[in-house]
């Protein structure tokens, strides 16, 4: 199989990969005990593990949860560890030392390599919600639990905390005030449904407040993070940039790329590769200033699997957000879990143990070497079975290739000379070697990344 590289033909910029801190961090931030392995506490082995370059993956973006103080309630249906804490204590003034754990996550993230922070609301503050919730009742189904009389005071909170933390020296470049506004959020975490026009309303309240306030610097706001690639992306993009203020407040547009198993649906329903061409092409049309960012994925399957069969899956899914969808960032839901589902890039245990992922590594095969600045180029394979990408930065082309057949096959690489390649299989975990003479071969189920000099492909 050959691999066909073409650095003059190039398309969108990377600007980095990320993961959430929702909700371990509030978690693990106080796991201050030593881990065994590297002498470190066992928090901050965990955060080199994710951010740092050299001993770690290197990711560059740490999405941060501004909760909406749903731990000081009692009403609601919350999974454990999933209430969140907030820094109003009422009469308009705030506790900055809350959330101590979390926000300890987010300054350690930026400390071993992240280079942008961006915070999240999932609800409101309770304080604010129609129902004092994190979430609506139960019985209360597609109904917004944010009252419009409360966009002024809500964007006021969300403002002043990104005001304190731009000042403490926190890299926020983004404020996300909805998240998936699409579902009706009845229990289980914080969110909270809003209608389209809703979702404009708000995001307009918080521009008008921006546009007052002298102390956010070049902070821009991101959304509207619509919950599946099917459904309603576009019609909630359209009631956004319809507000030309909005527009001048949003660099791009963050999409989440789930395609949610179901099964009562058409199999047409279900190619999610459609669905992300469809709205790269809607974007490029409708405004073709603007980027698209993929802000959250996860494999959403239950079950612990540490192996390759969910990396293959995490792999195909990056490939197809940054070559088909044209995302110039990609970031995962989680960073770390807990056993028993196919989510998180690190496994976490009561015991403050830890173990790392085949999702973990597979990430790092492509965060770890395409650094943001970087250029993706052409790059294909005349197997389709085989899927390819590259980048391009500072004279070198760095290319990421997915084997997810249980074949081994030949590579044939038009760059010659010594090409560093770095494998994640079953039994390597970005291993690097050199290969030479432009020949290798692709394990079975595995992902390698081949990094050569600009020139040796000219």
């Amino acid at each position: 199989m050959k691999l066909q590289i073409d650095p003059a033909v190039c398309f969108q910029p990377m600007e980095g990969f990320g993961a959430s801190g929702a909700w371990w961090a509030q978690n693990v931030g106080g796991w201050t005990d030593t881990d065994p392995d590297s002498g470190m506490a066992v928090r901050d082995r965990i955060s080199q593990l994710l951010h740092d370059p050299v001993r770690g993956i290197g990711l560059t973006i740490y999405r941060y949860n501004l909760g909406s103080g749903s731990r000081y309630i009692t009403k609601g249906d919350y999974a454990p560890f999933r209430r969140t804490d907030t820094f109003a204590i009422g009469g308009g003034k705030y506790d900055m030392t809350r959330d101590a754990n979390a926000v300890y996550m987010m300054k350690q993230a930026v400390r071993d390599g992240a280079k942008e922070v961006i915070f999240f609301v999932n609800s409101p503050p309770v304080w604010l919600t129609k129902n004092g919730g994190g979430h609506q009742d139960k019985n209360k189904h597609f109904r917004e639990n944010l009252s419009p009389k409360n966009y002024g005071a809500f964007a006021d909170y969300c403002l002043d905390i990104a005001s304190y933390f731009l000042a403490d020296g926190v890299p926020l470049r983004y404020f996300s005030p909805v998240n998936e506004p699409i579902w009706q959020w009845n229990g289980g975490q914080e969110g909270c449904f809003y209608l389209p026009h809703s979702v404009r309303r708000v995001f307009h309240m918080f521009c008008e407040k921006m546009d007052a306030r002298t102390d956010l610097g070049d902070m821009k706001l991101s959304g509207c993070e619509s919950g599946d690639l099917r459904f309603f992306n576009k019609t909630y993009t359209r009631f956004l940039l319809s507000d030309p203020l909005i527009r001048r407040h949003l660099d791009a547009i963050d999409v989440h790329s789930y395609c949610l198993p179901a099964p009562v649906l058409k199999k047409a329903l279900s190619k999610r590769t459609d669905f992300a061409r469809r709205f790269a092409g809607f974007l490029h049309r409708y405004d073709p200033g603007l980027s698209i960012r993929m802000s959250e994925w996860c494999h959403m399957q239950g079950g612990t699997d540490k192996g390759m069969a969910s990396g293959l899956v995490t792999a195909q899914t990056i490939w197809e957000d940054l070559t088909v969808l044209g995302a110039v960032s990609w970031q995962h839901w989680v960073a770390v879990a807990g056993e028993g589902y196919c989510d998180g890039l690190i496994y976490i245990r009561p015991d403050h143990s830890f173990s790392l992922t085949k999702r973990y590594f597979v990430t790092g095969n492509f965060s770890k070497y395409i650094r943001p600045g970087a250029v993706r180029v052409l790059a294909k394979t005349d197997d389709d079975r085989v899927k390819a990408l590259a980048y391009k930065k500072d004279g070198k082309v760095t290319a990421v290739v997915i084997n997810p057949t249980r074949e081994t096959v030949p590579l044939c690489l038009e760059a010659g000379g010594e090409i560093l390649a770095a494998l994640t299989d079953g039994t390597h975990d970005l291993s690097e070697s050199i290969v030479r003479g432009g020949e290798t071969a692709l394990p079975p189920e595995s992902v390698m990344t081949l990094v050569a000099a600009e020139k040796q492909l000219i």
